[in-house]
């Protein structure tokens, strides 16, 4: 169980002070190759998105639609019930006022039903947004694809933004802040905004499993 494997006090600690969390091996080699076999023209998606046609970048990505397929789905109900908690104590540093329950089930109720690379953004949409977002490489790097780090920036107030370069193999995951997060200062808690990108794909091909907790249908 996904639950069972991985120390989570040490992931929300690790949130907190950077934003970003590693989940090694959250799938295998074999679920790895399944989910990339589905990418292509298929019912199985409900939009395709070309980012040059909207100043993203260069590459494309798809969204799943509804029902997800099983190993998508189970993903993201194992993982929010850990997320949920980290979610809600971010909120109450930041002076949100919105709460997450503990079951995915039931915040998905409050919602709305070679030179590719991806230009620093947030996954803002919707009238519902989880502040946590996980990402899983499917690919393996230096075989299937050269460059395409995993790439975020902390703008932090008066001062230079931080840059990192989130180290992924084949079937981990990062989990990472959509947008705002809390920091700690001398005067109390403060807000730093976070975006989130891919570098340029020198050669190859690389594929990712982005699950997003809320739900803009």
């Amino acid at each position: 169980m996904i639950n069972d494997r991985y120390d989570w006090p040490a992931i929300a600690h690790s949130l907190d002070e950077k934003g970003w969390a590693v989940l090694p091996a959250l799938i295998d080699t074999a679920a790895s190759d399944g989910i990339a076999a589905l990418y292509g023209p298929s019912p199985a998606f409900r939009s395709h998105v070309v980012m040059a046609r909207h100043g993203f970048g260069q590459g494309e990505y798809r969204y799943f639609a509804y029902p997800l397929p099983p190993q998508v789905a189970a993903l993201r109900a194992a993982l929010y019930p850990r997320l949920a908690p980290i979610a809600n104590r971010w909120h109450d540093r930041m002076g949100f006022a919105e709460r997450f329950p503990s079951d995915h089930a039931a915040f998905l109720d409050r919602c709305y039903g070679p030179g590719d690379y991806n230009c620093l953004h947030q996954d803002l949409y919707g009238d519902h947004v989880f502040p946590l977002q996980a990402a899983v490489l499917l690919s393996t790097p230096g075989e299937d694809f050269e460059g395409g780090e995993f790439i975020l920036t902390e703008q932090r107030p008066r001062m230079q933004s931080r840059v990192s370069v989130v180290p992924l193999g084949k079937g981990d995951a990062v989990i990472f802040a959509v947008n705002a997060r809390p920091r700690a200062g001398s005067r109390g808690d403060y807000r730093v905004t976070m975006r989130h990108g891919v570098s340029e794909i020198i050669c190859g091909q690389r594929h990712m499993l982005g699950l997003i907790f809320h739900d803009a249908r």
